[in-house]
Parts: C-alpha cells; sequence; structure tokens
C-alpha cells in the first residue's frame, strides 16, 4: 500500500522485505509463477479491458484478481482522490503475453501473490504505474537470492511500528470468489508527470493452493477498553484494591480525555460506584504489553512499543520499559496519580509478552516482538523469557524457550498458568507443556489441542478452573474458541478442550460452544461458573479483519457432565471485537468494555473499506448481571461481610468471616479470587481457590466461618485478591485482602 497512518511513503525509504515471507509453510503447498515488470519503452500499457477501484488496499484484490483469473497483464496506476480517499486502480489487459526481459531478478521461497503485489504498488505509488505480468514459473525449491529488495521497514518504524505481516491460509472456496472482483471498464487513470513504469524486476513467487498461506498486511494492536464517561479509547485493564478498573492504552490521535499538558490520556482510572473517570500519564507507549500485580500489591506493566512522536512528543519507547502503579484499600490520596517509570528496563524489547507470577513472587515474562514487524521473519521476533524479582526489575538474561520458537509466528502472548506443583502450563498456537522455571527444562509435553490455532492472532480464551482441597488444588486448564488464518474470512473455531496437565495420562477432553468464536474470553465467577464473552465469529484480531459479532452470554458451568455444561445467557447489541475485555466488579458484576478494530479511533462506521471500518471504536461500557443476582437472587445477597484480617498468608492458616445470610439458606462457600490483568483475550494471572471452611449453620442467619487458607504460593501466589462469600451460590460484595 502507498499509504500509512495518511503519510506518503517517500521512495527512498520505500522497502519492503519479501525475502523471508511464508517461510513456515512447505514448498510443497506451492505451485510457482514469474512475475515481470517491464519498462514502459520495451512493454507500453494496452488498452485496459477492466478497472478496478480499490481503497487502499490495492494489493489484496490484485492478488485476488491474479488467482482467480490466471495469468494476466496487471497494471496499477494511481487514481484520483474520490470522497478525500486514495484510490488505486488496476488496469487488466486481455494479453498476458506482451513482457519484457528483465533486468533485475528477485527470487524468493515461498512468497504468495499477495506480497508480490504489494511491493508492486508500493512501487507504483512511489514511481508511476507499472505493467505487471503473470506468466508461468518453473517450481523451485532454490534458497533465497536477492538481487532486488524494496523495503519500509524504515517508513513504518518511524511512523507505524505497529505494522507487520501474519501469515493466513485461503478456504478452499477462495479462488472461486476472486473471480468475480472485476467490475465494468472505467477510463484508466495516470497521474500526471508520472512513467508509465519504471525498471523491471523479476519476481519467482509461491501460487497459492486452497491449502497453502498467504502473507497480508496486518497492524496489530492491544486490547482496550471504554467507557461511557470521556476516556482512552481501549487496550488493558485490571481491577485495583481501590475498587476501581485502571486502563491502559496506546498513543493514539483521539481519546475522550486529556491531560493537564493538553495531550490526549492513554490510561485513566475508572469507579465503577460513580460512574466518573480519571486521566493518568505515563513516559512510554504501554501499547500490548504485558501485565501482573507484584507481591507489594504494586500493578506492573511490561513491554509495549515505539514512540510516536508525531502524535505525543511527550511520551517515549516502551518496547522495554516498566511501569508501576500504587494504589491502596485504605490510602485514597494514591487515587488518580499516574504511572511511576524510574527508568527499569526489561533484558530485550518486547511487544505483545505474557506475564506469570511465579511462587516465589518473581515474574515470568515471556515472548514478544523485538519491533513489531513481520513475525514470519525469525529477526524480528522475541522467542525467549525472562525473569524479573519480587520489586519488578529484570535480572538482564534473555532466554531461549524452544515451544515459543518452533510455534513462530504463533507465539505471541501464549497461554500461561501457575501449577500446584510450582512449574508452568504454556499454551502457544496447539502446542502446550509443562515448563520448569528454576531448571529451565521441558517437564512433559502434553499433547496438541485438536481445532484451528489458539494464540494470536487467532486467539481464543484460556481460565484456569477453580481450585479445591478435595482434589488436592488439582490443575485443569480449559482453552475455547480460535480461528485458522488472519484475515476477514477466516472461519472461527467453536471447540473447547479440558485439560489435567498434571494427570499421568493427560488428554484433551473436547466440548464445544454453540457457535464459532475468535476473541473469546473466559472469566471466572464466585459460583464456579465460567462466563464467556465478546468476539467474532468471522475473522481474526487485527485492524479491519473481523466481523460478525458474537452478541450472546455463554455460561459454563465445569461440574456438570459432558454435554450438560453449557447455557445461554443475554444478547448484548454492541459489538465487542478486537481490543474488548471484561472483568468481575467487586458487587459480582462483570464489566464488559471495549472493541476498537481500527488503526486510530473511528466513531462513525465508514462501509466498504479495506480493512474493515464497519465497526467503531466503541465507548460504552456493559454490566452483566449473572444469573445468581437476577430476579428473585436479587434480593439475597449476603450483607455485613467482615473479615478478622486483610493481610493473609498462603501457609494453611485460618481468618475468620462474618456475614448476615438469608433465612433459609442451605450452603455457604468462601473463594480467594484474583483478577489478574486483562488484555487480547487473556486475563494474565487470573485464579480463583475454594477455601476450606468450618462453623457453617445450615438456615442461619448470622454466620461465622473459619476460613483455612491455601497451603503454599504454588496455589496463590502473593498479591492482592479478593474475598467472595457466596449463600447458595450469590455472593456478598467482595473485600479485596493482600496474601503476602
Amino acid at each position: 500500500m502507498g499509504y500509512v497512518s495518511g503519510a506518503r511513503v517517500p521512495s527512498e525509504t520505500s522497502t519492503l522485505n519479501l525475502s523471508a515471507a511464508a517461510k513456515l509453510l512447505s514448498p510443497k503447498s506451492f505451485s510457482h509463477e514469474q512475475f515481470t515488470l517491464p519498462t514502459a519503452a520495451v512493454a507500453p500499457p494496452m488498452e485496459a479491458q477492466s478497472v478496478i477501484p480499490i481503497a487502499k488496499s490495492t494489493p489484496g484484490v490484485a492478488a485476488r484478481v491474479m488467482a482467480g483469473v490466471g495469468t494476466r497483464l496487471v497494471t496499477a496506476a494511481p487514481a484520483a482522490s474520490l470522497a478525500a480517499q486514495r484510490l488505486l486502480r488496476l488496469r487488466i489487459p486481455p494479453r498476458p503475453d506482451q513482457t519484457a526481459v528483465a533486468e533485475k531478478t528477485l527470487v524468493v521461497r515461498h512468497v504468495t501473490p499477495m506480497a508480490l503485489m504489494e511491493a508492486a504498488a508500493q512501487r507504483m505509488d512511489t514511481a508511476g504505474s507499472h505493467p505487471i505480468t503473470a506468466v508461468p514459473a518453473a517450481r523451485t525449491d532454490a534458497v533465497v537470492q536477492t538481487h532486488l529488495q524494496l523495503n519500509l521497514q524504515q517508513h513504518h518504524l518511524r511512523k507505524n511500528p505497529s505494522w507487520a505481516y501474519q501469515p493466513r491460509a485461503p478456504p478452499p472456496t477462495e479462488k472461486r470468489q476472486m473471480a468475480v472482483a472485476v467490475p465494468p471498464t472505467v477510463e484508466p487513470f495516470v497521474a500526471p508527470g508520472r512513467r508509465e513504469a519504471v525498471a523491471p524486476h523479476t519476481v519467482s513467487v509461491a501460487r497459492l493452493l486452497p491449502t497453502a498461506g498467504r502473507v497480508v498486511r496486518a497492524a496489530l494492536a492491544q486490547t482496550g477498553f471504554l467507557y461511557q464517561l470521556p476516556a482512552p479509547p481501549r487496550l488493558r485493564q485490571t481491577p485495583t484494591q481501590n475498587g476501581r478498573v485502571v486502563f491502559l492504552d496506546k498513543v493514539e490521535d483521539y481519546t475522550q480525555l486529556k491531560l493537564p499538558n493538553g495531550q490526549f490520556a492513554y490510561s485513566s482510572e475508572y469507579d465503577p460506584a460513580t460512574n466518573k473517570v480519571v486521566p493518568l500519564s505515563y513516559k512510554t507507549n504501554a501499547f500490548c504489553s504485558g501485565g501482573a500485580f507484584l507481591a507489594d500489591g504494586r500493578f506492573v506493566s511490561i513491554g509495549g512499543n515505539a514512540p510516536l512522536d508525531f502524535l505525543d512528543p511527550t511520551v517515549g519507547d516502551g518496547f522495554d520499559g516498566i511501569r508501576y502503579l500504587t494504589r491502596s484499600a485504605t490510602d485514597a490520596s494514591l487515587n488518580g496519580q499516574g504511572w511511576s517509570e524510574p527508568g527499569n528496563k526489561i533484558a530485550s524489547a518486547r511487544w505483545y509478552a505474557s506475564v506469570q507470577t511465579m511462587p516465589d513472587s518473581t515474574l515470568f515474562v515471556a515472548s514478544g516482538s523485538l519491533n513489531g514487524l513481520d513475525p514470519t521473519k525469525p529477526e524480528n521476533n522475541n522467542p525467549t523469557y525472562e525473569v524479573l524479582n519480587a520489586q519488578g526489575v529484570s535480572n538482564g538474561r534473555n532466554i531461549p524457550m524452544e515451544i515459543l520458537r518452533k510455534n513462530q509466528p504463533y507465539y505471541m502472548y501464549p497461554f500461561i498458568h501457575l501449577l500446584n506443583n510450582g512449574q508452568l502450563f504454556v499454551q502457544v498456537s496447539k502446542s502446550a507443556e509443562i515448563f520448569n522455571v528454576a531448571t529451565n527444562t521441558v517437564t512433559k509435553a502434553l499433547p496438541d489441542i485438536p481445532g484451528d490455532y489458539r494464540t494470536y492472532p487467532n486467539t481464543g480464551g484460556s481460565v484456569l478452573l477453580p481450585l479445591s482441597s478435595g482434589n488436592g488444588y488439582a490443575p485443569e486448564v480449559m482453552i475455547c474458541g480460535g480461528g485458522a488464518y488472519q484475515d476477514i474470512t477466516s472461519p472461527t473455531d467453536p471447540s473447547c478442550g479440558r485439560i489435567q496437565p498434571l494427570a499421568a495420562t493427560p488428554r484433551w477432553e473436547m466440548d464445544s460452544m454453540n457457535e464459532g468464536r475468535g476473541m473469546v474470553e473466559g472469566t471466572l465467577l464466585p459460583d464456579g461458573t465460567v462466563i464467556w464473552v465478546n468476539g467474532a465469529n468471522q475473522g481474526a484480531q487485527g485492524f479491519g479483519v473481523a466481523r460478525t459479532p458474537t452478541y450472546q452470554v455463554l455460561i459454563y458451568d465445569p461440574v456438570k457432565p459432558l454435554g450438560q455444561r453449557w447455557s445461554r445467557g443475554p444478547t448484548s447489541t454492541i459489538a465487542r471485537l478486537y481490543h474488548s475485555v471484561a472483568v468481575l466488579l467487586l458487587d459480582g458484576t462483570l464489566m464488559i468494555a471495549g472493541s476498537n478494530p481500527v488503526e486510530q479511533p473511528i466513531l462513525k462506521p465508514v462501509p466498504g473499506k479495506v480493512p474493515s471500518e464497519d465497526f467503531v471504536t466503541e465507548f460504552r461500557i456493559e454490566i452483566y448481571t449473572p444469573p445468581y443476582l437476577s430476579g428473585p437472587n436479587a434480593n439475597k445477597r449476603p450483607t455485613g461481610l467482615t473479615l478478622s484480617s486483610k493481610s493473609l498468608k498462603a501457609d494453611g492458616s485460618t481468618f475468620t468471616v462474618r456475614f448476615t445470610a438469608p433465612a433459609g439458606n442451605k450452603v455457604a462457600r468462601v473463594a480467594l479470587y484474583h483478577g489478574g490483568f486483562v488484555t487480547h483475550s487473556l486475563h494474565m494471572n487470573h485464579r480463583m481457590v475454594f477455601l476450606d471452611t468450618t462453623g457453617y449453620r445450615a438456615g442461619a442467619t448470622s454466620q461465622t466461618l473459619t476460613v483455612k487458607m491455601p497451603p503454599n504460593r504454588n496455589v496463590a501466589h502473593a498479591g492482592p485478591y479478593v474475598v467472595y462469600v457466596t449463600v447458595d451460590g450469590v455472593p456478598a460484595i467482595g473485600q479485596f485482602v493482600s496474601v503476602a
């Protein structure tokens, strides 16, 4: 494309490196074609048979046309401005045999028509229109030979560091769909003063078979949260000890909040009780960071993206940034204070990294991109992990992690859960393992989960199901949803898998939602059920590559028999696509927010755009009331909850809870709940433990329970938690506690 964030790409900085595209795909999946770009002197332009006006997405349509109609001479030329939109037009002349001898050659193994047309469009936009002839080429498995290289890296690092390529595979029907993309003849347009073609080039590329992969351009992003009141549009959120929700966004050209310095705010603090929000400041770009709570209760945001000084010169490079936020249940003076950034750095740049708190209160930080560029090129990726100490300071070492390396490019934002033996469950793409951080070894390779890809850019959702002493706190992991490739046409996966990773013979028990969903996320509720919300039935994560929103709440009961676990809740009217989130509030309701599936915020849909702008940046929040607070249950909430201590230890010690229960009650439970950090359908560190209790008296309205804490920090790592008491499944208002 000739435009990135609305800026023209100057020819001297234009580079599009095709040499490593689609490396992960087998050469047996491809047939090859050769594309020649002749000069105007050798092959003058012919009368156009048809012209395709395309807004912003010439390469994609050109590739579809080529795949759909076979060998054709395709000319791309800039078109006049229409409705303030820069359009590109492709002319498809009737004769494919007027070609020129190539003067320069770029032989690329496993590069698709999509990537070729991307390069052609870049050259067209900077130096005039080019005839591009597609002729069959002999199959080759030769190594990459590069005599010409077009590269956009420097421009994109400066203007749009979130730009990257992602692989995708077209559905078997795509060729038939491509063939109908040619509209009637329109008079072709050539920009004044531009040559019809410039230096010829030949490119050996891979033509797609129905099951092969493709390369498309994708602007990567992070999750988001939005509000009814002025606020940044989205990103990631976490509930804090003061009962409020903190949002952390990327640098953008519009939010509904401003800081005292006049710049837009990219972080905020929202109070659900008053529906008020205040802006928070930060110093480095938190775009696509990971996060966790430290043992002392501070929240830490790790990694991020490059500065966008043309939007905001006050925010610096966040790729290796560490940001800290302090909140308290008792000190209101901390409310509204911005992020602290004393200058600590992680060992290397990480964009899209996952974070897990360990039993010793250190932070395990895994994966990420080094620069936000093409993840099909290993030099852009960071398939390593590092460890931060309990104060959130890195040890400075990057340690390779094989499950990340072998699953590139689907290696970012892996699912990670702490197990009761102190080791980690790690899920990347379809692969899973148990990893021992202390010894840097894989304890057990687990079977692949059936179905489609499960992690970014086809992320589903994953939860660690509630733990209890009844089975020795044995962990069980659930993963739902996913997709096939990163494009708006991708089908999504309805399947869900459950696995007990520490079982003698772990296996996936498969179940299914009522429809396929990508970007679906699961949130634990205090009664032990799991709420699944948000997402799309078609498409993937990325800007403008999802459609068919999934509006209905799904309720999952893990203790019921297979086949009886799913029920359906209410249906929203608000699309919650890329950058949507859900988090449990202290009152037991679920806050649902976000959806910002466009590169920069828009307030009205723009139909017909490619990438899609059919869905807006969503500034409304919703509060979902689960069944346990609906209907007659609304008047059955336990009240007057008090705890004997709010400073607890995961060592088997006890504390006391007192509350008033409704008359005729039958059962009471106490849960220790950690909401974690929510972004990109991931709920990092999210976990809940049902605690053993004594002293309950069925039917009594005045209750005093003795509650036993988990035996160790493998089961409940240090940090802030919420204690929920439920009576007959209905929760009291939660109380924040600290697990030391």
